[in-house]
């Protein structure tokens, strides 16, 4: 299983993205496997918070790009139905990054109510080089946590930015020492589960209240444009020469 789910303590529900062979880049199962997981914490009584990380000291590289050379779309892809799960979950969900979180490793964290990132992590948004467009509302949700400069120049020059960076720009709470990233983001979710839940979920609801629809429309305006983009020659080909590499 390249997702796996653990109650290290009593109201926390961990998940953690499983492929190290692949620097945990998310794959049609992997997606599938975190969409479950998400809708199955909603629904389980006992779950106050969850946290969601990456094994082997790595969040995760991305999109598995052997998955995007197949020009077949129809209905929601599998990183829109994931995208749509995190968004509905109406628990705090907590992320602890170390290592590389490149694509949707870094957009899905503005979904997460809570991330830590350890000191030595290393982010991306490679869209442009790849052909590709912005995904999962960061057209939209990036601008409100780092500004429009800054969301541009994170977006279009698609350049690597370190942990400190992720902070500034509002994409994580903390750097924290490298390999310490879980132990914050469970210190955090244990403190979470410990309050009154009514009242967390009721704090989450405020907090995004009046961005339900625009996100809701970001994420399907994006999704539109990016997966003509990836269809096209230019996209296909900068997937092919990655994965020459």
């Amino acid at each position: 299983m390249s997702i796996r789910l653990a109650d290290p303590e009593p109201g926390i529900r961990l998940v953690t993205i499983d492929r190290p062979e692949r620097r945990n880049a998310l794959d049609r199962a992997a997606y599938a496997g975190l969409t479950e997981a998400f809708r199955a914490a909603v629904g389980d009584a006992g779950v106050a918070a969850v946290v969601l990380t990456g094994a082997g000291g790595c969040f995760t590289a991305g999109n598995d790009l052997k998955d995007f050379q197949d020009v077949e779309t129809g209905g929601d892809s599998p990183g829109l139905t994931f995208f749509k799960a995190l968004r509905a979950c109406p628990k705090p969900v907590v992320a602890a990054v170390e290592g590389h979180a490149v694509g949707i490793g870094t957009t899905l964290l503005l979904h997460c109510d809570l991330a830590y990132a350890g000191e030595s992590a290393r982010f991306r948004l490679p869209f442009t080089a790849l052909g590709l467009s912005p995904e999962g509302g960061s057209s939209y949700l990036l601008p409100l946590a780092a500004g429009s400069k800054r969301a541009a120049e994170l977006l279009m020059l698609g350049e690597p930015f370190t942990a400190a960076e992720a902070v500034s720009a509002g994409l994580v709470n903390a750097a924290v020492p490298e390999g310490t990233a879980l132990e914050m983001a469970l210190v955090k979710a244990r403190s979470l589960a410990a309050l009154p839940r009514a009242s967390i979920a009721a704090t989450k609801r405020a907090l995004r209240r009046g961005q339900d629809e625009s996100v809701a429309r970001a994420l399907a305006e994006e999704a539109e444009v990016f997966h003509a983009l990836r269809r096209g020659p230019e996209a296909q080909a900068a997937f092919a020469a990655f994965l020459r590499r």
